[in-house]
């Protein structure tokens, strides 16, 4: 039998520095050598013959595959890189290890230097110029097209910064181009008889650059990503080397970066490490990898055909992360106590939020003819346990230890005003339900913070979540309003700060019994919220908003935007230190494209206060009248 011919790009280590001769099989010419990498931000290292440039490696191989590979390691960290072949690309893989209690930087670089010298991609300056081509605005563009006869030129990614070159960068003729920025981190080059295109692309980076002249004659997909501090980094980098147009090697791309955001990127083979601990600031070591690797594939998409569909099909992935509901029973309502307030009657009530479970609340009923619009009052955390709703409704009965409770608590966060007596006074119906473990519901042995995790665990033991049982118990509070006479069943809202605001756009999104939503100071992403240090990750109290399972679905904004096209209205406060502004403006700018995308860009009103974690007086006035311009007649 005739033996296979190998049809893999051939790989050939060079002798000294990081240095790998890529090139067909049948012809020498068609190929290149690549410089695998230039330089390296983390471990440091540079061009220098001691380093990447001249440094002897121990290059490794494997026949079956036709991979090569090599380590460095240095005392802040190993550098390994593996090289697959493959017909008509190779796969490349920087995976850098850090060492064990090392101040790691946030981010990685990676350089290779693709270069295009002595074979049917050389050429002179200008020419080099007119064949390198990358992807702006969907279409093919000559590098020539903005580099006004400049050799060596960087060109920022859309959407990342696009600074000029300066130092010994502007020093040595290199000049960013400003017009027609790329696409994506793809460039490529046309060979000479316009046969071959071979190009260059990395998974994650902000720009692309080429260096035409005779010294190197190379094109760069930078690479730029997040540096996991406690697990490894690894940049795909592919480099192709295709029979065909450019327009071939656009599909061909596609492809590949369409299976990047599917698969997982594997770590480099070299010398591989083992973990010296599976935990550290509360975190799994791993975080920053599996934070990489959330996609949350149910949020919504511009590709969605139906946007009804989508969200029929969001809303019930989460309603059903929330755990089973509660077993329904009549709501069998009691009033138990009345105080006049003037323009309206305080109300204590008790009734069955679920067969379990039979909970007191307030209802505040304007004076005069309904049916009046609703609102659904959603108490904070604050790991303040001892009163829930009395932080939105003024209590009245009761000792003068809790009264005093709730006004030193709206005094430090409300603007001295419970929101619920105000509403009231606007003319709303308000119910205020205590969420379990505070107030009424609290723990019988007094409240305690640590506590917490012994409720959601127990919960979790009993088919049940915490967190869900407070959202349903939250759609049986809004029910429970719709079925009132004095209420309009058409214009009931729910308004919220902190966790009340987390409730506010949950239950929004969970039934649209709700018409409108006031979420304040409660809008963040697991990017953010997920980061080191951050209050999320100290556990206890984010059982109170954990539903298992759900991340990975959907993000927080995700979620919230299944409440869309109703009316919405998100603060956060500048100086809110629980969520990060970077995170807080990103979850804004997710939830405005779904908005936007269903024309309904006008009921999205997102805000950031010069405040900290407060709804303060001057916050609830401007919140109320949106309100009154959503529920009222």
């Amino acid at each position: 039998m005739a033996r296979t011919v190998d049809q893999r790009i051939k790989l050939i280590p060079q002798p000294a520095g990081a240095y790998l001769r890529m090139e067909r099989p049948e012809n020498k010419d068609i190929g290149f050598t690549l410089w695998g990498p230039e330089w390296a931000s983390f471990p440091k290292l540079g061009y220098a013959p001691d380093e990447l440039g001249g440094m002897k490696l121990d290059w490794k191989s494997d026949a079956e595959t036709g991979a090569v590979w090599y380590s460095v390691d240095r005392p802040e960290a190993t550098l390994s890189v593996t090289f697959t072949p493959h017909t008509d690309y190779v796969e490349c893989a920087y995976t850098v290890w850090p060492k064990p209690n090392v101040a790691a930087p946030a981010s990685l670089g990676i350089g290779p230097c693709q270069q295009l010298k002595q074979g049917v991609f050389e050429g002179d300056d200008a020419d080099m110029l007119k064949r390198i081509s990358y992807l702006s605005g969907g279409a093919w563009t000559s590098l020539a097209s903005g580099a006004n006869g400049n050799a060596r030129n960087v060109l920022y990614i859309a959407g990342h910064d696009s600074p000029e070159m300066t130092g010994l960068m502007a020093e040595g003729g290199w000049k960013t181009i400003q017009s027609k920025r790329p696409d994506n981190a793809l460039i490529a080059c046309v060979s000479k008889d316009g046969q071959w295109v071979t190009a260059t692309a990395a998974e994650f980076s902000d720009s692309v650059c080429s260096n035409a002249d005779a010294s190197h004659r190379c094109i760069h997909s930078q690479g730029a990503m997040r540096l996991h501090k406690d697990s490894p980094t690894t940049l795909r980098v592919n480099v192709y080397l295709v029979h065909g147009s450019l327009d071939d090697l656009r599909a061909r791309y596609d492809e590949d970066a369409a299976r990047w955001k599917q698969q997982p990127p594997s770590a480099a083979q070299g010398e591989i490490q083992s973990a010296a601990y599976g935990m550290r600031a509360g975190l799994p070591s791993d975080h920053e990898a599996r934070l990489s690797r959330m996609d949350f594939p149910l949020a919504w998409s511009p590709k969605e055909k139906s946007f009804a569909a989508w969200r029929e099909r969001a809303r019930g992935a989460y309603i059903k992360t929330l755990s089973p509901p509660p077993p329904r029973a009549p709501f069998a309502p009691q009033v138990t106590a009345t105080e006049d307030r003037g323009s309206y009657v305080a109300q204590k009530i008790a009734l069955n939020i679920s067969e379990d479970n039979r909970v007191g609340a307030y209802l505040l009923v304007p004076k005069g003819k309904g049916p009046f619009p609703a609102v659904l009052a959603l108490h904070d955390h604050g790991a303040h346990f001892s009163i829930g709703k009395e932080k939105v409704v003024r209590p009245f009965g009761v000792s003068d230890e809790r009264m005093k409770d709730a006004q030193d608590w709206v005094n430090q966060y409300y603007g001295a005003k419970w929101i619920g007596d105000e509403l009231a006074q606007r003319g709303y119906v308000v119910l205020a339900v205590d969420a379990l473990f505070w107030g009424d519901r609290g723990r019988a042995e007094g409240a305690k913070y640590e506590a917490q995790q012994q409720l959601a665990a127990n919960m979790l033991q009993f088919g049940a979540s915490w967190a869900g049982t407070i959202v349903w118990d939250d759609l049986r509070s809004a029910e429970f309003l719709q079925g009132l006479h004095e209420v309009n069943p058409g214009r009931i809202g729910c308004i919220g700060l902190s966790m009340g605001s987390n409730r506010a756009w949950s239950l929004a999104a969970a039934t649209d019994i709700i018409k409108a939503g006031a979420a304040i100071c409660w809008m963040g992403n697991s990017a953010t919220l997920m980061a080191e240090g951050n209050n999320q990750t100290t556990g206890q109290s984010a059982f109170s908003m954990l539903h298992p399972g759900l991340r990975n679905l959907l993000d927080y904004p995700d979620t919230a935007a299944i409440a869309c096209p109703k009316p919405m209205l998100f603060f956060n406060g500048s100086e809110d230190r629980l969520f990060p502004i970077s995170g807080v403006e990103a979850c804004y700018g997710r939830m405005r494209r779904v908005w936007k995308a269903q024309n309904a860009d006008d009921k999205l009103i997102t805000k950031i206060w010069p405040v900290p974690h407060v709804f303060n007086a001057d916050m609830q006035a401007e919140a109320f009248d949106w309100l009154d311009r959503q529920l009222k007649p």
